[in-house]
């Protein structure tokens, strides 16, 4: 039977997977995004110049790819507007490269002031939303409530827009004190739906299924990390969608039995964005020195990322729930310099060792490392596996033996070319 193709993050996000689908693309036709929203912030870097996308799949700058937009995915109609605004002009023409859903939800702009009003009101026991209304549209996908792009050709949207906001901005008013000015962000909202217009909008999981059931190879891209499924991932401090490959088959309505590989990408070491538990991050000047030389800031938010150790037992966790087939190692050259690097293989609590990733993410635990010699050379220009100095490969051999999976590719830089196949 054909696949549909899967690739997604390991850790908390930021792993590195718009290169990965970069550098994947050229065997695939088509790239489809099954879930997420503007929270993404997948950078690809070529050519002296660097990008972030957030909504549009990472196939969209290589020639002759078809980019989905699936039905799994939210979409702010402004954001989505600027990012095609600046894909065009570096002289791409995208309009015939991209087709939405349009059973795609749509963010409203008050789906922007409630985020907002929601995380203010939590004061200390914030998630870490990057605040672009996300939640609170998935919350209106399975409240039944929601704006999908379908309705926007429908003759009554306005009608079914002011429903929703009305019911919007009476739970805005349930938040004393918070201030803020819609109009201008919904006059941009309402131009940035009609720009839209000139993309296809798809019943994707009908032409989805088509380009399976025709052998065209297809990726389905996964947005943020394993470690943020609401279902899975530590809990509350989560995304509001499913970030496994499973979510693949709701996000594009793709069966099962039509999964093939699964692409499982993670850093050499690991980082996390906003609230949550991270039994291996690091406050010394070692986790200082990864966020330096890996340039850790979000790509979306710009915030500082938490630094920290490989962490084994949530690696081995996500292999496992993700069935993933091989892995990509990303950031590999951040760890050029250090004499020795550390990896987490169990979790110590109350004087219990923990081996399997726990139900609460691993508040609270010690993590027990086995420590590597380090290979203490610059790597950032070697392509062939074999050419690589010996303590990394022993590296790469710890990895697949601990998790059971193939080191397939791996990054030793963040341009396009900086990658070693296996």
């Amino acid at each position: 039977m054909k696949k549909i193709d899967v690739v997604l993050g390991l850790q908390w996000g930021d792993e590195g997977k718009g290169k990965v689908v970069d550098v994947l693309t050229p065997a695939y036709k088509v790239i489809a995004r099954f879930q997420g929203g503007p929270n993404a912030g997948h950078s690809l870097h070529f050519d002296g110049e660097s990008f972030v996308l957030h909504t549009v799949p990472s196939g969209i700058f290589r020639e002759g790819s078809m980019n989905i937009i699936g039905n799994g995915v939210v979409v702010d109609p402004v954001i989505l507007m600027e990012e095609i605004r600046q894909i065009e002009a570096t002289g791409i023409d995208i309009t015939h490269k991209l087709k939405i859903s349009r059973r795609a939800q749509l963010i409203m702009p008050t789906h922007r002031m409630l985020d907002a009003a929601s995380e203010a009101a939590k004061g200390k026991s914030k998630i870490g939303s990057t605040l672009k209304g996300i939640g609170p549209a998935y919350m209106d996908k399975t409240g039944r409530n929601g704006i999908r792009f379908g309705d926007l050709l429908l003759q009554d949207f306005r009608q079914r827009y002011q429903a929703l906001k009305d019911k919007h901005m009476g739970m805005l008013s349930l938040y004393p004190g918070f201030e803020f000015n819609l109009d201008e962000y919904e006059a941009k909202w309402m131009q940035a739906v009609e720009d839209l217009k000139r993309f296809p909008f798809i019943d994707s999981e009908i032409e989805v299924n088509s380009y399976i059931d025709n052998g065209v190879p297809i990726l389905a891209e996964g947005a943020q990390g394993s470690l943020l499924d609401i279902d899975f991932g530590s809990y509350p401090f989560v995304t509001s969608s499913n970030t496994l490959a499973s979510g693949a088959c709701t996000g594009l309505g793709v069966a099962p039995g039509k999964i093939g590989k699964v692409y499982g990408i993670f850093k050499a070491y690991c980082t996390r964005v906003g609230s949550g538990p991270f039994p291996t991050e690091l406050f010394d000047q070692t986790g200082e020195f990864l966020r330096r030389e890996g340039q850790e800031y979000g790509a979306t938010t710009g915030r500082p990322r938490r630094c920290g150790w490989l962490d084994m037992v949530a690696l081995k966790y996500t292999v496992m729930m993700n069935g993933v087939t091989e892995l990509i190692m990303m950031k590999s050259d951040v760890l050029n310099s250090f004499d020795t690097i550390k990896v987490a293989t169990s979790y110590k609590r109350g004087g219990e060792t923990i081996y399997s990733y726990p139900y609460d993410g691993g508040v609270d635990v010690e993590p027990v490392y086995e420590t590597i010699k380090g290979w203490k050379s610059d790597i950032c220009g070697i392509r062939n596996y074999d050419q690589l100095p010996s303590e990394f490969k022993d590296y790469v051999t710890f990895i697949e033996e601990q998790t059971g999976c193939p080191v397939t590719i791996i990054s030793v830089g963040p341009d396009r070319d900086a990658i070693i196949r296996r």
